[in-house]
C-alpha cells in the first residue's frame, strides 16, 4: 500500500493531465469546453481512480459528455501513464460531481430562509411586547413585585395568598 502524499500526488497529476488532454488533445465534439473536471482520488494500492467532473448545460449535455468519457477513457488512462510512469497505470472511473446540485440546493434553501425572514420582520414591524417591556412588573409596583414562590422581591414574604 502506497503512502497517502503519494496517492495525493498521483491524483493531482491524474486530474491536470486529463483535464489538460480533454481541452486540447481529444477532438470528440462531446467533451472540450463543456466539462470541468472537479476532483481526482486514487485508492491506496493506486489501482484505481476515481476522476469527479460537472458538465456545463443540461441533461442531455450531461449524457453526451458520459458517454464520451466511456469513449475517451483508453486514452485519457495511456495519457496518465505517459506522464505518471508508474508500474501500472490506474484504471479510471468518471463519476459527476454533485457538487453543482448540492449548491443549487443549498441556495434555494438560503433563498426561503431569507423569505421567511423577511415575513418575520415585515410582521414585527409594528408589534409591542405583550402586557408591557416586563410582563412580570406592573406600573407603579417598581419594588414589590411579586415572584412565583410568593415571596416579594424586597424579602418579605406575602401571607395572605397562602
Amino acid at each position: 500500500m502506497a503512502d497517502k502524499a503519494r496517492a495525493k500526488r498521483l491524483a493531482d497529476l491524474i486530474r491536470e493531465v486529463i483535464a489538460e488532454k480533454l481541452h486540447r488533445g481529444i477532438k470528440d465534439p462531446r467533451l472540450g469546453t463543456r466539462v470541468t473536471i472537479t476532483d481526482t482520488r486514487v485508492t491506496g494500492d493506486l489501482r484505481e481512480a476515481t476522476v469527479f467532473y460537472t458538465v456545463y448545460g443540461d441533461e442531455s449535455d450531461r449524457e453526451e459528455v458520459a458517454a464520451g468519457l466511456r469513449s475517451a477513457k483508453g486514452v485519457l488512462r495511456a495519457a496518465v501513464g505517459a506522464a505518471a510512469g508508474v508500474k501500472h497505470t490506474p484504471s479510471l472511473e468518471f463519476v459527476p460531481d454533485a457538487l453543482p446540485e448540492t449548491t443549487r440546493n443549498l441556495e434555494d434553501l438560503f433563498d426561503r430562509a431569507r423569505e421567511r425572514d423577511e415575513e418575520v420582520r415585515r410582521t414585527s414591524a409594528g408589534a409591542q411586547y405583550a402586557g408591557g417591556a416586563d410582563p412580570y412588573r406592573e406600573d407603579g409596583d417598581a419594588g414589590t413585585a411579586e415572584t412565583r414562590d410568593g415571596a416579594d422581591t424586597d424579602g418579605t414574604e406575602d401571607r395572605t395568598d397562602r
